[in-house]
């Protein structure tokens, strides 16, 4: 029934119609940050399972197929900041991302039909995540303007690097995504949703961090992080 549903979500990107029963169900909700209970990294449920498998690259490069058509075949995403730039990005922050929209703390309901349960199976999802970590980092990332970097700076050295790294390099340990060459209108409109509780797996910390933020705050800070580069390996 799987492939059945997968190729119907393929062959309807081509213009093909297909009767009710292949559609995929709506994607549920779970409680998030409007929740008393809610612990953002909390390694319950299919996150907790998905961190005691080891994806395998290659058929996670497989199982990326059905990804390309928003985050693209390198994984850069769109410099719009509709779809995000995942390459290279650690395992434990896309399983925790998948596992989110697929559980419904985290609402996609683009993503929803291509991620679901009723598609990937929870083992695919950590090959997703092993071949999406083995991909280098784009430098040619959406910038922001450059116009206002210096209080981009005094923000991000302030509020932001004590989680996500002097270089945007985050925290596998600790869920912290890797910021470094993401697209600055991505970083722009997460940040927004964060400030404004659209993002409803968000940190409670970032939210408090950013809660205060003007328009030129989150434009300065977007811009900044994109202009942030991991240092090369040795």
């Amino acid at each position: 029934m799987k492939k059945v549903i997968l190729l119907s979500l393929v062959l309807g990107a081509w213009g093909f119609h297909f009767p009710a029963y292949a559609t995929s169900p709506t994607q549920p909700k779970t409680g998030g940050i409007e929740s008393q209970d809610y612990v953002w990294n909390a390694q319950s449920g299919e996150i907790a399972e998905l961190l005691q498998i080891k994806g395998d690259v290659e058929r996670g490069r497989i199982a990326y197929r059905i990804c390309q058509g928003c985050h693209k075949a390198d994984a850069h995403g769109l410099a719009n900041g509709i779809y995000p730039q995942l390459a290279g990005q650690h395992i434990t922050v896309l399983v925790k991302q998948m596992a989110d929209v697929r559980e419904g703390r985290r609402d996609n309901w683009k993503m929803f039909p291509f991620a679901g349960k009723h598609v990937v199976e929870t083992h695919e999802v950590a090959d997703l995540a092993a071949f999406l970590n083995s991909l280098p980092l784009p430098s040619d990332n959406d910038k922001g303007p450059g116009t206002d970097l210096p209080h981009g700076k005094a923000l991000y050295d302030k509020d932001c690097a004590s989680c996500h790294g002097v270089q945007g390099e985050g925290s596998a340990e600790k869920f912290y995504p890797v910021t470094a060459g993401q697209h600055y209108r991505y970083l722009l409109r997460q940040t927004a949703a964060i400030r404004d509780g659209s993002r409803r797996n968000a940190n409670p910390e970032m939210v408090k961090s950013v809660k205060d933020y003007s328009t030129r705050d989150m434009d300065a800070v977007a811009d900044y992080m994109s202009r942030l580069i991991l240092p090369k390996s040795p």
